[in-house]
């Protein structure tokens, strides 16, 4: 029999770490983290992590593993997730797998897309583009060649938007064709997909007011001392949601007030972007994470049994 997976799922602020929690304890459960962003140590604020109360209550898993200098993508993620998932299993515990990143989740589950063999002078000359006319200009031409790819990359992610346009390039086939004609692998796992979701008019108060308590809670600190200790607001981890636009603060570029609303703004926008991405994946079941809870916790127990 195939290993049985939890996986709760949803845009960012919609509340999956409180649910993964209940759902862990009622179940016996563990907790592998399936964010992009907590893995990172040292970004605390603007990543959302579980609270220490949370993560005392049961063990978390993938969270603060490498520093925001240090490499850390998809298919590392799978390697060490599925590591996991066979050591939570050893101690006859329930694997709960919470996360907003799509990708992520699907490599666990289905393996990763390779592509094409990379181009190193078409990226060298693509990111020479870049520096000099901007990172823009590289977006709108993706937006003509694949704006299936370009719904699902954000226009500051330099790299996905390099290596769309790489693989393009070299061979004429767009980078959304080659992923659908993939088809990725049978997943290893039986899966139950929960989904969270609230009415957007909830969910974007949520946001905005998340954003304004990160501030209250001294994320601008947490970002001026990750600057301090030589992490550059050019690494991956900080040009994400949050750590730009106070990077942008604390440069001097914007007020206080402007970072604010730009964070929200594009914060909305992830969570737009989130919803998109999992709202093609038919196997999600959706719920409201609040006014469903006692669903959601009598649906997993069933799967589990």
């Amino acid at each position: 029999m195939k290993p049985k997976l939890v996986i709760i799922l949803g845009p960012t602020g919609v509340g999956k770490s409180e649910v993964a929690v209940e759902v862990a304890l009622a179940v016996g459960g563990e907790i592998i983290n399936a964010d992009s962003q907590q893995v990172y140590r040292q970004m605390d604020i603007g990543t959302g992590k579980p609270t220490q109360e949370q993560r005392q209550s049961i063990a978390h898993h993938l969270i603060d593993i490498v520093n925001p200098d240090e490499e850390f993508n998809a298919a590392i993620f799978r390697q060490r997730a599925l590591k996991c998932v066979e050591e939570i299993s050893s101690r006859g515990r329930k694997v709960i797998v919470c996360g907003g990143t799509g990708l992520y989740i699907r490599a666990m589950t289905h393996g990763l897309f390779v592509g094409p063999s990379k181009a190193p002078e078409i990226r060298k000359r693509l990111e020479q583009e870049a520096r000099e006319k901007g990172l823009g200009t590289l977006h709108e031409r993706l937006r003509e060649v694949d704006p299936e790819a370009l719904s699902l990359i954000h226009p500051n992610d330099r790299h996905r938007i390099i290596r769309a346009l790489e693989v393009f390039e070299v061979t004429g086939k767009r980078m959304s064709l080659w992923q659908r004609e993939h088809g990725f692998k049978d997943s290893p796992f039986e899966t139950l997909k929960i989904g969270l979701n609230r009415e957007r008019e909830e969910l974007y108060a949520l946001i905005n007011r998340r954003c304004e308590e990160m501030i209250a809670k001294d994320f601008v600190e947490e970002v001026k001392g990750l600057m301090e200790r030589g992490y550059g607001l050019d690494l991956k981890p900080m040009q994400s949601v949050g750590y730009r636009h106070t990077g942008l603060y604390l440069a001097g570029e914007v007020s206080l007030e402007e970072a604010l609303s730009l964070m929200q703004r594009d914060t909305r926008h992830l969570a737009k972007r989130q919803l998109t991405w999992f709202r093609a994946d038919k196997e999600v079941r959706w719920f409201h994470p609040e006014r469903e809870k006692a669903e959601i916790l009598k649906v997993c127990k069933q799967f589990l049994s």
